[in-house]
């Protein structure tokens, strides 16, 4: 461009100066050897021009043909070059592509078209190649050559370093990228990998400065470079506050919260330390803007328990407190909940618990609702029924980093040791699947609420059948009392007296009687207290000599017969729990007069429910379990 400027403006000023000589004609004579030569002045400045170009045309033809052997080599050699960049191009495009055959030939073609000290590239086409070869000794030896090169050096510690990682090598992938960050700050995978290195090993003075050196040198932009500072500030302020001093990890962690003010460990850390040195009002200022801005369960949890000898109606207060904050949201709704079962306030618990279930079903909300059935009622049907519903409820949140999920949070990854790689989020259980909307789980939410059972009684009656013809004898506990011999024989011979039980049923073949009053319930307390008394027996085969449908000889009652007490709630006593241990409710008519209502409610009351509830005396002594689903 600049050239045909040039151009132009002498063009400009040769017509410029022949306008201006037109414009003032004259005459040029010039006499030389007796030789008279007249011209005009226009005629003479144009042969002057015309020479002088004439002259420089043919110094240029001179010069050409005297140079022409040089210029000859000097285009084969650029020919040459040429192809050989081409090659080297195809190469590169070759080895990254993965066509190792075409890629060993281009380089075998561009050594040939190119020299090794001319070009550097050629020393990372073969290493390329040998890689995809799976030659790696070789493209190690590349590297290392390419190290030697101040300027090959960068790119070979990238190439050894990530050969150190394929192999596992950690250390001298940390060599590797030490090396690389100390001499060129301003490589990123470099910092990234060098920072990441002394992170994990806890070196976080040291990752510190290194982070200082990065955003001197523009590697990081500042939001970056300040969300790293802040990382590394709370892991610092984490370990000094385990090792006992409060004051440093004070300072870190309210720098930590001031860098990044979303980074919920920084605020956590903060108002621990806060807490530490009796700083109840800053510590929990930090917590309620965190609350404000983004509710998270550690930072109730923290806020809750500030004061360590609060009893626990003053912990459900500050819960109410952080409710009043963030109104109708999960985590308020959820953290008032677990603070009033720990109060034993269980109406508010399970209101907020319902609450919080209706904003937004998941696993946690369900397990609460069963810790507080438990606390509450202590009905296992009830307990079963919420913990059915967290099983196939939305997992809760974690602290989750490459696919790990932790209880708390850490500022390293322990799968890849990278730089605040932990995020708050619901971690994946599939990789796909059906999806819910909102109002297919609210829907299932207030049926799970409105299918809740009732809270199981301790004794259920059956309904009433007509009685048979047998008089009732009211069973009366009896005192604890080992039966002697005489009382076993007269119970081995009574029971020899029944019908023969076929298929684990008792029939009685005696004639039908009119019908009387339907007889008493028989207490439960009666029965569990009978079979607690009496020995185990089982009816035997009846004697050969009994006729099969001939009634049973009965015996009259205690007072006609004159036997004490003993004996006779002992004759009673087998027959009760052969009923119970059957676990039938067919027609029993036994030496004492039990008729099959007796029976029914025996058998019914010794057969283990499906939910057995919890027995008396257990609810005080068992402590109170919390439940988890992994």
């Amino acid at each position: 461009m600049i050239r045909l400027l040039i151009y132009i403006a002498i063009v400009l000023v040769l017509g410029f100066g022949f306008a201006w000589l037109a414009d003032r004609p004259g005459d040029l004579v010039i006499t030389w050897q007796g030789q008279r030569i007249e011209m005009s002045l226009m005629v003479a400045v144009t042969a002057v021009v015309v020479l002088i170009a004439a002259i420089m045309i043919g110094w240029w033809l001179l010069r050409s043909i005297i140079a022409s052997p040089h210029l000859v080599s000097r285009y084969f050699r650029a020919r040459k070059r040429d192809r050989g960049y081409q090659a080297l191009s195809t190469g590169l495009i070759a080895a990254g592509a993965g066509d190792a055959a075409t890629a060993r030939k281009m380089t075998q073609r561009t050594m040939g078209l190119l020299s090794s000290d001319q070009e550097p590239l050629i020393h990372l086409l073969d290493a390329q190649t040998a890689l995809i070869e799976g030659k790696n000794d070789d493209a190690r030896t590349k590297f290392e050559m390419m190290v030697e090169d101040p300027e090959t050096r960068e790119l070979g510690l990238r190439g050894l370093y990530l050969e150190a990682r394929r192999l596992g090598a950690n250390e001298a992938a940390r060599h590797y990228a030490e090396e690389a960050a100390e001499k060129a700050p301003h490589l990123p995978w470099a910092a990234e990998a060098a920072l990441g290195f002394r992170s994990a090993e806890g070196a976080w003075d040291d990752a510190i400065r290194l982070l200082e050196k990065q955003r001197a040198a523009r590697v990081l932009d500042k939001a970056s470079a300040d969300r790293k500072k802040a990382v590394l500030l709370t892991a610092r302020a984490m370990d000094r506050l385990e090792q006992g001093d409060v004051a440093g990890s004070r300072s870190d962690g309210v720098e930590a919260n001031r860098l990044a003010p979303d980074l919920v460990p920084a605020a956590l850390i903060a108002a621990q330390a806060l807490y530490r040195e009796n700083s109840l009002r800053k510590g929990s200022r930090i917590l309620e803007k965190m609350w404000r801005n983004a509710p998270h369960p550690d930072v109730a949890d923290t806020f809750i328990r500030a004061r360590p000898g609060d009893s626990t109606h003053d912990r459900l207060k500050r819960a109410q407190k952080l409710e009043s904050l963030k109104r109708n949201h999960v985590e308020s709704l959820y953290a008032v909940a677990r603070a009033a079962l720990d109060a034993q306030e269980f109406k508010l618990a399970r209101e907020k618990a319902e609450a919080a279930v209706r904003v937004r079903a998941s696993e946690g909300i369900f397990l609460l609702l069963a810790d507080i059935e438990e606390a509450e009622t202590g009905d296992q049907g009830r307990v079963r029924h919420w913990l059915a519903q967290a099983v196939r409820a939305p997992r809760d949140a974690a602290w989750t980093a490459d696919g790990v999920v932790a209880d708390h949070w850490a500022p390293v990854s322990p799968v890849t040791g990278k730089l605040d790689a932990f995020e708050w989020k619901v971690p994946v259980e599939q990789i796909a699947g059906p999806v819910e909307d909102a109002d297919a789980s609210r829907d299932h939410v207030e049926q799970a609420l409105k299918s809740l059972p009732p809270v199981a009684v301790q004794a259920v009656r059956i309904e009433e059948e007509p009685a048979v013809s047998e008089p009732v004898i009211d069973v009366e506990p009896a005192p604890h009392a080992e039966p002697d011999a005489k009382a076993e024989e007269t119970e081995v011979a009574e029971v020899a007296q029944m019908p023969e039980a076929q298929s684990g049923e008792m029939v009685d073949e005696k004639p039908e009687e009119p019908a009387q009053p339907a007889p008493e319930v028989i207490d439960a307390e009666v029965i569990e207290t009978t079979e607690a008394k009496a020995p185990e027996s089982r009816a035997e085969e009846p004697e050969p000599d009994q006729p099969k449908g001939q009634p049973e000889q009965k015996e009259p009652a205690a007072g006609a017969t004159g036997k004490p007490d003993e004996i006779e709630s002992a004759e009673k006593e087998p027959a009760v729990e052969k009923a119970a241990a059957e676990g039938e409710t067919h027609i029993v008519t036994d030496a004492v007069g039990m008729d099959k209502d007796k029976a029914r409610e025996a058998a019914f009351l010794a057969k283990p429910p499906d939910d057995p509830g919890v027995k008396e005396g257990a609810k005080e002594e068992e402590p109170k379990s919390r439940f988890r689903l992994f």
